[in-house]
């Protein structure tokens, strides 16, 4: 019996853990729900997943190197296959003779929509997302962040789904003082996912950022069609009433119970030649401003009691997203509770 500070559920979903084009030929350390992580690929580019430990002194693997198809510790020289065996230990003179606690332990691991995902727990409680638009080689796809910040996952994905607060927080950009009101909508929940559209005010392209296909120049309206898979998942389709259109794929690595870092994939149909660069620095200033109210908040973790914060009738994506967390089991244990 040991305390842990999340539910054995989201231990068997699938996170991110890095863009795929960080993890190359060396090996790469990400973290995932407090777990220390080695990726790193075999000859062949498959990507790999194990505990960031060496079983022979505790020494980090991802300060190691890859040889063909294994892991080299750096410390002794021991190295692992993709299977978590040791097959060399150089320092013994008969080498072939291998403990059999001689292994790291290794973690489910697969490459999709230019992430590495890693599930800690097996089988995986939930399939990705299907984004036909990332994979029928007509939409361009831009990478942006990604997103590290001092707050717990569900408060990441919470502020991107929040419709009160662009006026205030993005003004300009995302947003309207002018127009402040949240339209009326309606949340439904099919198996573990919240789906839900809003036609809402949006501010005109600015003339730093044209990256949306808005082309009014006053009162522009955007239609967004999102689906929010939990746990921290969202594809978010975005039209204007014609056929330009745009696919934000938003999720959110729980580091620890006090740090996560958002990934953001986008797609459009339009504007194709134009450089990623300006894509990128808008997601980086949106980003930017939504940091500093968010790490504010308190606590730091989204408190998945409906009674602990004020809702109203158009926070029904926060309410819902609460209710149907806990419903799964993929909120927080409270404090002491123990697995």
């Amino acid at each position: 019996m040991t305390t842990a500070p999340f539910t054995p559920n989201l231990y068997a979903c699938w996170h991110p853990v890095a863009y795929a084009h960080e993890v190359s030929n060396k090996p790469y350390a990400s973290k995932l729900l407090g777990e220390m992580l080695v990726i790193w690929r075999s000859s062949d580019g498959t990507p790999h997943a194990m505990k960031d430990v060496c079983i022979h002194r505790g020494t980090a693997l991802s300060l190691g190197w890859v040889k063909g198809d294994e892991l080299v510790c750096g410390y002794h020289g021991w190295r692992y296959n993709a299977a978590g065996m040791c097959t060399l230990i150089p320092q013994k003179a008969a080498s072939t003779v291998i403990p059999s606690k001689a292994r790291a332990i290794r973690y489910d691991c697969i490459e999709r929509y230019g992430l590495i995902w890693v599930a800690l727990r097996s089988p995986q409680r939930y399939a990705l997302p299907e984004i036909p638009e990332f994979e029928n080689g007509q939409w361009k796809i831009v990478n942006t962040g990604p997103f590290n910040w001092n707050s717990d996952a569900s408060r990441q994905v919470e502020n991107f789904t929040d419709f009160g607060h662009f006026p205030w927080v993005h003004p300009g950009l995302l947003g309207d003082v002018n127009r402040p009101v949240v339209p009326d909508y309606k949340v439904e929940i099919r198996d573990h996912v919240l789906h839900y559209t809003i036609v809402r005010p949006e501010a005109p392209n600015s003339d730093d950022f044209p990256v949306f296909a808005n082309d009014q120049v006053l009162a522009p309206e955007r239609r967004s069609r999102y689906e929010l898979h939990l746990p921290y998942t969202i594809v978010l389709r975005l039209g204007w009433g014609g056929v330009k259109g745009m696919v934000y794929f938003f999720v959110s690595q729980p580091i620890d119970k006090n740090h996560c870092r958002g990934y953001c994939i986008i797609g459009r149909n339009y504007d194709l030649d134009q450089p990623d660069t300006v894509l990128q620095a808008f997601e980086d200033t949106i980003f930017g401003q939504d940091q500093r109210i968010v790490e504010s908040q308190r606590p730091e973790q989204v408190p998945f009691d409906l009674a602990d914060e004020l809702h109203l009738t158009f926070d029904a994506v926060a309410i819902n997203y609460r209710r149907a967390m806990t419903e799964q089991a993929l909120d927080y244990y409270p404090s002491g509770r123990v697995d």
